[in-house]
């Protein structure tokens, strides 16, 4: 079977070196086995989406030699796709309306101070005459266990650490998780190549797998890039975009990204 990967930015800012790390990270997996590299654009929640931004990511690949296969997808542009796979939960009974506003979940909130707020449960058994918000996963009561491809074995009780999570927001976009779940079945992704920061997502998008009857490609998750205080590089942390002009530069930077991967990830 051919690998299929895939690099999927958020068009919110120009590609900085986080971003780079995990292009070529993904890149390198795909490829190592002769498979095939796709790029996406995760561009669903507009009010975050910088004009030119997604034109600027595909250039700054572009200009580090990281090419792609095929046709650059756009979640803005698929989303019959995920009202279908929406629709697919609803007759299968796990999804149901929800009414808590942002407010009602930080006074029900049940996790440590710091943690992911655990969902209570609320609205699981309707909304008792409120207005309905969001749209929420009821997960199921089972451990999702996978094995990264970098990390070891990994596995989460669903109900104890998120309880059911929102695939479509009260704003009408939906969710990162149901998106990036139909995207990849839809493209044929059979391997997940991407930031450490996303670990926390893969059992949810694992239990959405397994309700749409998706298959579930491999994932491996790569070493963040950090700040000189140990947090994630990041374009809300004002991280600077790529150097764009100077070929030296350019090699210079692309060759440190590949030695920080081979130094933390033993894989290149």
């Amino acid at each position: 079977m051919t690998t299929i990967g895939r690099f999927a930015p958020s068009p919110t800012g120009p590609l900085h070196l986080g971003s780079l790390v995990a292009a070529i990270g993904s890149r390198w997996f795909a490829k190592r086995d002769g498979g095939r590299w796709l790029v996406r654009m995760e561009d669903l929640d507009a009010p975050r989406v910088v004009p030119g931004s997604a034109e600027e990511i595909l250039a700054a690949l572009r200009r580090y030699s990281l090419d792609w296969d095929g046709e650059v997808v756009y979640q803005s542009q698929r989303i019959a796709l995920y009202e279908s796979a929406l629709d697919r939960l609803r007759a299968k009974g796990v999804v149901y309306d929800c009414a808590c506003s942002r407010a009602d979940l930080q006074r029900a909130a049940s996790a440590p101070l710091g943690a992911e707020a655990v969902y209570p449960g609320t609205c699981r058994n309707g909304l008792q005459g409120r207005t309905p918000r969001a749209i929420r996963f009821r997960v199921p009561d089972e451990t999702i266990a996978f094995d990264d491809l970098l990390r070891g074995h990994i596995e989460e009780h669903l109900p104890t650490t998120t309880g059911d999570f929102v695939v479509k927001r009260a704003d009408g976009v939906f969710a990162y998780q149901l998106a990036v779940v139909v995207d990849d079945a839809e493209q044929g992704v059979t391997q997940v190549v991407r930031g450490g920061d996303l670990l926390s997502s893969t059992p949810r998008q694992i239990a959405l797998q397994r309700a749409l009857d998706y298959p579930t490609p491999q994932y491996a998750h790569l070493p963040l890039v950090t700040n000189d205080d140990g947090t994630k590089l990041g374009k809300r942390d004002g991280a600077l975009p790529l150097p764009a002009l100077d070929d030296q530069r350019i090699a210079e930077t692309r060759a440190w990204a590949m030695t920080f991967l081979a130094s933390h990830a033993s894989m290149m």
